[in-house]
């Protein structure tokens, strides 16, 4: 028996209906549809949750498409989780199995391949939405502004602080081999208020800190103690004045939660006997002794990825619990009454699922919509940690995650990637998270742990195999910097016309350049920012913020091959219509549309005598229309 492949295709709701994932106690329809001279006496659907076996669900015969009988069946699945689903067709002679191809298509044959993926989540969770309707600025504390050059002493630990803001940062490792990430240039939360205006001329509705807690080291992701703002960031009556100021403008405070691990020079630890506490490094009596995990007291334990100045803890130690999640008083719920709306969870992966509940369900009671965003770098919806598939989006945990699948597909088809592999990439997040978190993602091009976009998208191989002594210095310069700030416009415009919230990474929109950390954490270049790329994304800003479409618009790609991206995003009162060439040749591009105005700049545009609009978009050049008519 042979079936052709488009007997059932996952995304088309002639097939599957809802579209994507569906809530629990949702019915679920499924079509297929083979042709009529195969002549079946069985189709059947398997589905089981995951890690159970698969149980048979037959589709009855529910008349005729064209030349193809159609069988249907209802799902209903009554629990959140993460199911797993195929077909099985059965003539006199022999069956076979339909199972997932590329882009959701049926793959018919003898043999099981890969299966269907159907995320169902608890439909009674309401995700904290407003994040994705807006523009959120990720500050990397000590780097973004300071006020004047903070004290060089006066800290718990040794502190080289940089008296000019241009420096590079400390990058060779000391005489005993280590480098120390002990050299600061004296960010400060006074600094942030006092560039307010200008966050709010980027229509930034949320400030997202990378971690502003006490800490020995200038990244603050080994926190010394998370109850207390460092001292050279300023104190908490700033901190409180920030989120009152923020408030006024229309902008919400996140803060960046590291609860895998925490400082070997640290209230809890207390290796380098710099804290009053009885740390865990002290004494096995210590308060916090249980929050480790030593299989040698004191100089050997469980840290983050083998670095001995990051602990790691035991989160689900009762202790640790009650710290940071349960008490009244506890690290989530402090923040958050003190001013803050959410938090981002530093490695998400290694937390576990019931400590994620724990903490949302705390941060809620504290705040109805507080925002819990994780650290993940793949898709999200089917992730496995540890040998565990994670629940992050069945309810109760996750709002939101930060989408590194964009970025990775953003910067591959600007590498030369063909565009239909961005387009599969996004199209398969929007097939397997719900749709409010689809919405509500955080749409990055660069963090503090990748290297800067411009210079990714600009430098060249020797760049990055040459020494670390020469990406400290290296600068794009000329027509390579043009070339790479071209490139940027596409990125970027991509980054703010899709689903969930764009996310500028300090200094990207003033043209910061910087390989791996710790070249990518220089400081903003105040007084020497790229003006062309800054009025870009000024440009870029304001369009996303007066745009219904672009905050919350259903998307459709309409082209994606090689090097032209063309997409739509449409509400009940507004079309969108981005079109992405890569390419250095002019390529055209038809839209279903009569009339159109480019938002950056390009005018307005008429169809002739056809039913489309009909654009030749030059080479390396971003579009974004709204539809006239």
């Amino acid at each position: 028996m042979i079936l052709d492949q488009t007997i059932y295709a996952s995304r088309d709701q002639a097939c599957k209906e809802p579209y994507g994932a569906a809530a629990a106690g949702q019915p679920v329809r499924f079509s297929v549809y083979p042709d009529r001279e195969h002549f079946l006496y069985a189709v059947t659907l398997w589905v089981g949750a995951d890690g159970q076996p698969a149980q048979p669900y037959p589709m009855q015969w529910d008349g005729l498409c064209g030349a193809r009988d159609r069988y249907t069946v209802v799902f209903t699945p009554e629990q959140p989780d993460l199911y797993w689903y195929y077909f099985t067709c059965d003539d006199a002679d022999s069956r076979t199995f339909v199972s997932r191809g590329e882009a959701g298509v049926g793959i018919c044959g003898q043999a099981l391949g890969t299966m269907f993926q159907l995320t169902v989540f608890d439909g009674s969770y309401k995700v904290a939405d407003w994040f994705g309707k807006g523009i959120t600025y990720n500050i990397f504390p000590d780097r973004f502004c300071r006020t004047q050059v903070p004290p060089k002493e006066g800290y718990r630990a040794p502190r080289v602080v940089h008296e000019n803001w241009n420096d590079i940062p400390v990058y060779l490792p000391n005489e005993k081999g280590e480098i120390l990430n002990n050299d600061f240039f004296g960010g400060s939360i006074q600094g942030v208020i006092s560039k307010l205006d200008y966050l709010e001329s980027l229509h930034v509705q949320t400030i997202y800190f990378n971690p502003i807690f006490e800490a020995f080291s200038n990244h603050r992701y080994d926190t010394g103690n998370y109850k207390c703002i460092d001292p050279m960031m300023g104190t908490e009556e700033d901190f409180k004045t920030l989120c009152a100021e923020a408030k006024k403008r229309g902008m919400r405070v996140v803060l960046d939660g590291v609860f895998s691990h925490n400082g070997y020079d640290s209230l809890y630890f207390n290796a380098r006997g710099h804290y009053d506490s009885v740390g865990a490094y002290q004494s096995q009596q210590s308060p916090y002794y249980s929050w480790y995990e030593f299989s040698h007291w004191p100089d050997q334990y469980g840290s983050w990825w083998g670095i001995y100045t990051l602990p790691q803890v035991n989160e689900l130690n009762p202790s640790y619990l009650d710290y940071i999640v349960e008490d009244e008083d506890s690290v989530i719920r402090r923040w958050l009454s003190l001013g803050a709306s959410g938090w981002r969870l530093d490695v998400a992966d290694e937390l576990p699922d019931e400590f994620i509940a724990r903490l949302n369900a705390a941060a809620r009671c504290e705040k109805s919509d507080a925002l819990i965003v994780g650290e993940v770098w793949e898709d999200a919806s089917n992730k496995i940690s540890y040998s565990v598939r994670r629940r992050y989006f069945q309810g109760g945990e996750l709002d939101s995650v930060m989408n590194y699948p964009l970025r990775d597909g953003v910067l591959s088809f600007l590498g030369g990637a063909p565009a239909q592999d961005f387009a599969e990439k996004m199209e398969c997040l929007r097939e397997n998270y719900p749709r409010a978190i689809f919405y509500n993602l955080m749409n990055i091009i660069g963090t503090h742990d990748t290297p800067r976009v411009l210079t990714v998208l600009g430098a060249k191989p020797e760049d990055w195999s040459g020494s670390r002594e020469h990406r400290a210095a290296a600068r794009l310069i000329g027509d390579d910097l043009i070339a790479a700030r071209r490139r940027m416009y596409l990125a970027a415009a991509i980054q703010f016309t899709m689903p969930g919230s764009p996310t500028i990474y300090y200094g990207d929109e003033a043209g910061q350049q910087g390989f791996e950390d710790p070249f990518n954490r220089r400081t903003y270049p105040w007084g020497n920012e790229d003006g062309s790329l800054l009025d870009f994304y000024r440009r870029l800003c304001a369009v996303r913020a007066e745009s219904t479409a672009l905050n919350d618009g259903e998307l459709r790609f309409l082209r994606a091959e090689g090097g032209v991206l063309v997409y739509e995003r449409a509400d009940a009162d507004e079309r969108m219509y981005v079109v992405i060439n890569r390419d250095d040749a002019e390529n055209v591009v038809r839209l279903p549309c009569l009339e159109a105005e480019d938002l950056l700049g390009g005018g307005v545009y008429a169809c002739g005598d056809t039913d489309d609009l009909v654009l030749r978009a030059a080479g390396c050049t971003a579009m974004i229309l709204r539809a006239i008519r």
